[in-house]
């Protein structure tokens, strides 16, 4: 029985060339061949572009700090260092969905009040005396505080206290980019009225009871600032009666009082206590988690790289990448990601 030849050398670059042909035709009417290009589209496993990365605090101190010599907060509206995420470098991103800076107030300064359709959230990092209005609240900034501003909500910072104050501010504009609805605007007054004194929502809605009348499903938190007084002995409480996650420690996730869903619908927090001693096995998530160093020292190692952190070091791991934490000490991490966005969509996933 025969066996049919092999193409040749010439007849392979035809082929070839009756190819790009025919793609080069299809492409002046803006269309392409899938499947030149499904092997990228639709892979095994996610891949990404974002790479692990650590921002030590004792540098961005320094550099935020010399900011405030060069740059005013009118002039900048709000003086922030973005943290680029080494593999997106230009793309003001620290995962493909989230944005992630560290802003300064400094005392007698006033940042305007505005508003837009981001999402953001603050998680102070050192200095006290400062405040962010939001919706009406003056939420009094200490270290640790976790404080929301809502898609839309008004909000303005100011620092009538006495010394710099820092926090980090992840916001999802990436996401709302990648949608194209992205609106703000600006008030003509400097500051908004605050008629609810600094806890007021906290003590309305994350007691236990609800104002009568109120929302019965609110997909955002109403809540401004949970802070980290009352943070804290809760994660205590946990460690004391063994709570512990081998992957996370003794962690808890901050919720929406009115139906226990995340804070915001595309972003979620957790703070988690690290028993001294603590070494935590592998994980891994399809949501890029940011990191916040509240207490302690350690170590994590994402996608078999250590890095070393300490109080207010700020550190991501990127999607899908094996990370696992070790303490030195006892030790807080806050962190947020878009996992509340994925789970929405159905495609959150988690692994060892």
């Amino acid at each position: 029985m025969a066996v049919a030849a092999s193409p040749t050398a010439d007849a392979k670059h035809n082929i070839q060339a009756a190819r790009q042909a025919y793609y080069d035709k299809a492409a002046k009417f803006h269309m392409a061949p899938l499947w030149e290009v499904l092997k990228g589209l639709v892979t095994p496993e996610p891949k990404t572009r974002c790479q692990p990365a650590l921002w030590k605090f004792d540098d961005v101190k320094s550099l935020i700090l010399e900011a405030g010599d060069v740059i005013t907060t009118e002039e900048a509206e709000r003086r922030v260092l973005v943290l680029e995420n080494p593999g997106l470098p230009g793309q003001s991103r620290v995962t493909h969905s989230l944005f992630a800076g560290i802003q300064l107030i400094l005392p007698g300064e006033i940042a305007d009040v505005h508003r837009h359709v981001a999402s953001a959230i603050r998680f102070v990092l050192e200095g006290e005396g400062a405040y962010t209005a939001v919706e009406g609240e003056k939420a009094l900034m200490n270290h640790g505080d976790f404080i929301i501003t809502a898609n839309w909500a008004p909000h303005d910072h100011g620092n009538p206290g006495k010394e710099p104050v820092m926090w980090l501010d992840v916001l999802d504009m990436p996401t709302i980019n990648h949608f194209e609805t992205s609106f703000a605007e600006h008030f003509e007054e400097k500051m908004q009225k605050t008629n609810h004194a600094d806890g007021d929502s906290f003590d309305r809605y994350a007691s236990g009871v609800l104002p009568d009348g109120s929302p019965a499903h609110l997909n955002r938190t109403p809540v401004i600032n949970y802070p980290y007084a009352k943070m804290r002995p809760i994660l205590q409480r946990l460690k004391n009666t063994g709570d512990i996650d081998k992957r996370h420690g003794a962690r808890v996730r901050y919720a929406n009082p009115v139906n226990g869903g995340p804070v915001l619908p595309t972003m979620g927090a957790y703070l988690a206590l690290l028993p001294k001693g603590f070494k935590g096995e592998p994980y891994r998530s399809t949501d890029g988690m940011i990191f916040a160093v509240a207490e302690g020292t350690g170590t994590t190692i994402i996608d078999g790289q250590p890095f070393d952190w300490k109080v207010n070091d700020v550190f991501v791991v990127p999607p899908w990448k094996r990370y696992q934490h070790n303490a030195a000490e006892e030790a807080v991490l806050f962190s947020i990601s878009d996992r509340p966005a994925q789970e929405a969509l159905g495609i959150w996933r988690e692994g060892n």
